[in-house]
């Protein structure tokens, strides 16, 4: 009976030991995951919605024309001393000294030559000078007649050229003609930039988008829209920081930056960036940029 009884009591203190084991276990498991589920809040950054510039636009191609050119023969045995031509001129000076006479420049231009040329109606080799006005450029654009309604003088553009990739030179609308191109189904239009500093050069290629329906209206930043099928959703912030999924009708797309039709209203503010870190109804800590 005591042996028994000795073994009946090890084996209780032994189950004993393990149901401590257990439940001490499982109490530090809780207070831990108590503990570090209390994660705060994540930083997103947000942004207000306000009304930005918004416009549709018509992509096209053109080439630059300066506005004023003039071109000069000039003999080689006429030349007064070696060809030494002057990057720029001011209206009235000397552009070439010649023995027949100087030549004066007619107004302020660029100076440059074509070189050396056989011309058929004389035995001596001729040099051709070049004398242009590049401080206002024009060019000719086609506008599809299907935009011909839009399409008004002083309306705004914006050009560029390969050789200045990352920057862009406002024009606008010089002149629209009166009648459609009954073989090309466009209508001509002739754009005018100014161009102070001289950088656009006469017969480069300028890539044209003319703004047309110009308008104000409320925008948000491109990277705050979600696309969902054929849906668009944001997140809006309410006063107390939590974040709620809102459908919105978006419109064009201008400088990193979209339309909003219906869904939000001026001066909401929305999560601008970090949209992986948000979930609805989930609380943030707004961080604005």
């Amino acid at each position: 009976m005591k042996r028994s009884t000795k073994v009946i009591s090890i084996i209780s203190i032994f189950f004993l030991i393990i149901a401590l084991v257990i439940i001490g276990r499982t109490l530090i498991g809780n207070h831990f995951k108590k503990k570090f589920s209390k994660r705060p809040p994540p930083g997103v950054i947000v942004t207000e919605v306000v009304k930005k510039d918004f416009s549709e636009k018509i992509e096209t191609f053109g080439t630059a024309v300066s506005k004023r050119s003039k071109t000069f023969k000039i003999k080689k045995d006429d030349l007064y001393e070696d060809l030494n031509l002057k990057d720029f001129v001011k209206k009235g000076e000397i552009l070439i000294k010649l023995k027949s006479g100087n030549i004066l420049a007619p107004f302020d231009g660029v100076l440059g030559y074509t070189g050396l040329t056989e011309d058929i109606l004389v035995s001596n080799n001729i040099f051709i000078i070049t004398l242009d006005d590049n401080s206002t450029i024009y060019s000719d654009i086609k506008i599809p007649e299907n935009y011909s309604a839009s399409i008004k003088k002083g309306l705004p553009v914006d050009v560029k050229i390969s050789s200045y990739r990352d920057k862009t030179f406002q024009g606008e609308i010089d002149f629209v003609s009166s009648r459609i191109n009954a073989d090309t189904r466009s209508l001509l239009s002739r754009i005018k930039v100014q161009n102070k500093n001289l950088e656009l050069i006469s017969g480069s290629l300028l890539e044209v988008s003319v703004k047309f329906n110009l308008r104000d209206a409320l925008g948000v930043p491109d990277t705050s829209v979600m696309i969902e099928g054929d849906k668009s959703f944001v997140y809006k912030i309410t006063d107390n920081n939590i974040v709620n999924k809102v459908e919105v009708n978006t419109g064009v797309r201008s400088n990193k930056n979209i339309e909003i039709i219906s869904g939000l209203k001026e001066g909401d503010t929305i999560v601008a960036e970090g949209l992986k870190k948000v979930r609805p109804r989930g609380k943030i800590k707004p961080i604005s940029k």
